[in-house]
């Protein structure tokens, strides 16, 4: 089994410096403006309340288990991030259509609103940090980052890496 340095070797490591370095400057530009959007809705969603209403949206109605292992975290991760958005009015409890006893996770009327208020004014920062880009760069930029976040979620969750060319889900 090829070692970690070995799957590097023929790779130039210069690239590979600098390619690392550009990923630990954007985690932090990322995490010091939150990606927030712009205008009044500007950091007003914390990136795991994003994350989860936008599952919920795309995905529907669905318990915590099947939440979590959609995101690739714990349910008890889940259940603590998803306590406030209940408490805030954004994700509806209910019980499970075909089992009572069972909980499904819902976006709330007040939540969609919420959620695409965040999404516009999030959508109005990427045209801005991208002014200037042609949508070619653009599209390879989404292409090339969703590549990149499948392979650490493959790498993460310890399967090898696939290299897919899908849209981004969250």
């Amino acid at each position: 089994m090829p070692t970690s340095q070995d799957m590097t070797t023929h790779l130039d490591p210069g690239l590979l410096d600098a390619l690392q370095h550009q990923v630990a400057v954007f985690a932090r530009r990322a995490e010091q403006t939150r990606l927030g959007g712009v205008g009044q809705v500007r950091n007003s969603m914390d990136r795991a309340a994003y994350l989860l209403l936008n599952r919920l949206d795309r995905e529907g109605p669905m318990g915590v288990k099947a939440l979590a292992a959609g995101m690739g975290i714990d349910s008890s991760t889940v259940t603590r991030q998803v306590a406030p958005l209940v408490d805030t009015g954004l994700v509806k409890r209910t019980s499970h259509p075909e089992d009572g006893r069972a909980v499904v996770l819902q976006l709330s009327p007040r939540g969609q609103a919420r959620l695409e208020e965040v999404r516009s004014s999030r959508r109005e920062l990427m045209a801005q940090v991208t002014d200037g880009w042609t949508e070619t760069e653009r599209e390879s930029f989404c292409t090339l980052l969703t590549r990149f976040n499948t392979a650490l979620s493959a790498r993460q969750a310890g399967l090898p890496s696939v290299d897919t060319e899908t849209p981004p889900a969250s």
